[in-house]
């Protein structure tokens, strides 16, 4: 799979990393110097601009922070460049406001938008494009464990969307990480897996291991 990173933080670090070994991946971004540092440091296929990013993936990866999705979008070439390609959002839009918390559960809300959230947001705004919501729920280091398990148990990573081609190209890419994919539904369960990731982000950032997770606990089914 061609996989095109629009970004080059920690999470676009960690997943293109362990990704690079068995598919085709291009770092992404406005600073092409550091996309390409990153593309040097994982041995991507190549690096460049947002726009060559979205050239040259089936599935685009957006790895911006939440508030920067809709530049990256327009810089990427709108709504024509995205049209038929696999948009994977991961981003979660918390509200944090800076300073000292002393009562850090009042803060970490999920950013309410008119459809429900940020997933559907960006349907709207790339309308041809098949939008999946996946990877939000971790943080960073919990991706570059290799594989993420928990208690002897697997990592469960939830995902969903409207396209069903789309998704199983994500559960994929789950299945390289060492993790168990499960489907969400459709893509309005994205306001649910984003509220799900801010208990997680207010663990953090109350001093839990970065490496905190919710993870889905399946006991076995026994055949009758």
């Amino acid at each position: 799979m061609k996989i095109g990173f629009i970004g080059y933080g920690n999470m676009a670090r960690a997943l293109s990393k362990r990704w690079a070994s068995t598919h085709e991946v291009f770092i992404g971004g406005r600073d092409t110097e550091r996309a390409a540092e990153l593309a040097k440091e994982i041995h991507a296929a190549g690096s460049g601009s947002i726009p060559d990013a979205v050239q040259f993936g089936d599935a685009i990866v957006l790895a911006t922070p939440a508030n920067a999705v809709e530049e990256a979008i327009q810089s990427g070439g709108g709504t024509n460049a995205f049209s038929g390609k696999v948009v994977i959002d991961i981003n979660n839009p918390v509200s944090v406001p800076g300073g000292p918390h002393d009562n850090v559960g009042e803060y970490y809300l999920p950013i309410s938008f008119d459809e429900g959230s940020l997933a559907e947001h960006i349907a709207t705004l790339i309308p041809e494009a098949k939008i999946v919501k996946a990877f939000n729920m971790c943080q960073a280091s919990v991706w570059e464990m290799d594989p993420p398990e928990f208690d002897g148990r697997k990592l469960v990573t939830l995902y969903c969307g409207d396209d069903s081609s789309a998704k199983s190209k994500v559960a994929e890419l789950i299945d390289c990480l060492g993790c168990e994919a499960v489907d969400v539904g459709e893509l309005k369960y994205a306001r649910l897996l984003e509220a799900s990731a801010c208990i997680v982000i207010k663990f953090l950032f109350s001093g839990r291991d970065m490496r905190t997770v919710l993870n889905l606990i399946q006991p076995e089914v026994k055949p009758i």
